[in-house]
């Protein structure tokens, strides 16, 4: 079950429990998403993924976790990740991240998306979104059988910089190996040299999640002990998957359409 340096390789029935953990995560996200609209607070949020969890059998990840008190976490403007549900009154132009994780017969998923609440936002906000997201989807694409960490984070690094001056990647917090567990080794930082960290192998999976600000990289944490916020109060975004390495390439869990590869196809090519 674990690979060199003890990464845990799962059998493709572990990464059928762990497809359907990602399944019941993109569909909370989606009533989450639904859900933030103006005048709904986030508690609202978190008992809308709540309800989809719930009716799918599944579990929470992120609930009682280290003594987490939600189902998931509701992160506004200028925090950048772990916001705790809660009476805040959602407005139109918010820029809100939902992360959400959900366990299947032990596997985890974990996604998370970045919504303007109401459906619009300011240009810059909207623009970081999408980055993020573009982002994402570059440290997907370099997650292959016999790549590294490090070209991750590079691919990640380098869409951002693509997009022009202005923007921070939070680097104190990083994505991350999952599967019998939400949090495993290898950590996936979102900045990486080619060639560089651990090597990925087929039946590994690990959650990418770019969160990238407008402007810096420093953080702080409120009293609360969870929430993460920026340290000059410029607005943040983060996007999230969880992926599966085979041959066939990337099988994203958590996306509905595994992020271009088959079901069928990518557990196939794991044998």
């Amino acid at each position: 079950m674990f690979g060199r340096r003890r990464f845990e390789v799962k059998t493709t029935d572990q990464l059928r429990h762990m497809r359907a953990a990602g399944l019941v995560v993109a569909n909370a996200l989606r009533a989450a998403a639904a859900a933030t609209s103006p005048g709904a607070t986030t508690a609202d949020v978190d008992r809308a993924a709540a309800r989809v969890i719930a009716d799918a059998g599944a579990k929470p990840s992120f609930l009682g976790y280290h003594g987490y008190p939600a189902q998931v976490c509701v992160s506004v403007n200028d925090e950048v990740i772990h916001g705790i549900p809660g009476p805040r009154v959602l407005a139109v132009g918010d820029l809100v991240s939902i992360d959400c994780g959900a366990i299947v017969r032990g596997w985890h998923g974990d996604a998370a998306v970045t919504v303007a609440c109401g459906g619009r936002t300011d240009d810059a906000s909207a623009r970081l979104s999408e980055v993020t997201k573009e982002a994402l989807w570059a440290g997907i694409a370099a997650a292959r059988v016999g790549a590294t960490v490090g070209d991750i984070g590079h691919a990640v690094a380098s869409t951002v910089a693509a997009a022009g001056e202005g923007y921070g990647i939070v680097d104190g917090f990083t994505g991350h190996g999952i599967g019998s567990a939400m949090h495993m080794d290898p950590d996936v930082p979102n900045v990486g040299r080619p060639g560089r960290g651990p090597r990925l192998v087929a039946g590994m999976a690990i959650a990418i999640e770019p969160m990238i600000t407008l402007g810096g990289d420093d953080t702080d944490t409120l009293s609360d002990g969870w929430t993460v916020v920026t340290s000059t109060g410029a607005r943040a975004a983060h996007w999230e998957h969880t992926v599966a390495i085979t041959p066939a390439g990337p099988w994203v869990l958590t996306a509905v359409d595994g992020g271009g590869l088959a079901d069928g196809v990518a557990l196939a090519s794991l044998g």
